[in-house]
């Protein structure tokens, strides 16, 4: 089933979109997602896969000209960064000031261990946490994703809203706003309207809710990176680089390059990406380069 879904989708899927310069053309689309985040049609090539072995396969495919390069601009923990920024969390805001490990540190905290007691295990529940009141996940929801009880559950969102103070305290002033107003919106003003943030509805009203407290974070990631790729662009153009972006595939950019000018291309996108918006903590971009899809990321 898994080869076959592979086969269909990444494949044969694929295949009616390689117009005569052997290249996919794919459509990006700016008021699809509510948030703001660009997304993928025809085809999604947002959602190629990148976990498994066998869908690494796929991204093999993806080759760039020949005497050219990709490089590969990703940012790091963008969404973590910007709920710490915009809810002014002082303990978020210093281990991300002091390039800490945010997930060890949320783990010592909430399992109640010294940083060197950490385990993997921890720290991998505790980056569960950390990514999950992003989207404002419930107890059942981060139960689900660790295979753990809904008691468990509740008892980390607790901790981790003890420890962080103030992310809680601008969570539920994001749903005061919003039901006030009728919409959330983000740092740079763009506006999502939430029509049931106060419908009788529970399940209508708490969606909306999870929307309130998401979409100012999502959203705000969103207009840097858009930001980011206009800068970027211009760079490139500025510079008369022989590079030209071809993915945007949410949190990173993918750029194709003539080899010799890879180092300047990677010190542009570096520097114009970390710079794109300023927050109370740094914005960090991780750069790879490679000749496939899969080698870049």
């Amino acid at each position: 089933r898994k080869y076959s879904k592979l086969r269909s989708t990444y494949a044969d899927g694929f295949i009616p979109y390689i117009a005569e310069d052997g290249r996919i053309h794919g459509n990006f689309n700016q008021t699809i997602a509510a948030t703001g985040r660009l997304s993928s049609t025809e085809p999604n090539l947002q959602n190629i896969p990148a976990r498994s072995d066998e869908g690494m396969k796929i991204r093999e495919a993806f080759i760039p000209k020949e005497g050219y390069v990709f490089v590969d601009a990703d940012y790091s923990q963008i969404e973590l960064r910007v709920l710490a920024d915009m809810s002014g969390d002082e303990k978020l805001i210093e281990a991300y000031n002091k390039d800490s490990d945010i997930h060890k540190i949320t783990a010592s905290e909430v399992f109640h261990v010294p940083l060197d007691e950490v385990t993997k295990t921890m720290r991998s529940r505790a980056k569960a946490v950390n990514f999950g009141i992003v989207y404002g996940i419930s107890s059942y929801g981060l139960g689900e994703s660790l295979d753990i009880t809904r008691d468990e559950a509740e008892g980390y969102i607790e901790s981790y809203f003890k420890i962080y103070k103030k992310v809680e305290a601008y969570m539920d002033e994001l749903v005061r706003g919003a039901r006030s107003e009728g919409f959330t919106r983000t740092k740079f003003g763009r506006i999502r309207v939430l029509p049931d943030i106060n419908d009788k509805n529970y399940l209508k009203r708490t969606m909306s809710e999870r929307m309130a407290k998401n979409s100012p974070i999502q959203g705000t990631a969103a207009d840097i990176i858009k930001i980011a790729m206009l800068n970027v662009e211009k760079r490139l153009l500025a510079e008369k680089l022989d590079a030209r972006l071809l993915l945007q595939i949410h949190d990173e950019l993918l750029v194709e390059v003539r080899k010799d000018e890879e180092e300047r291309v990677r010190e542009v996108m570096k520097e114009e990406m970390e710079k794109a918006a300023v927050l109370s903590v740094p914005l960090i971009v991780s750069i790879s380069s490679g000749q496939s899809l899969f080698e870049a990321k």
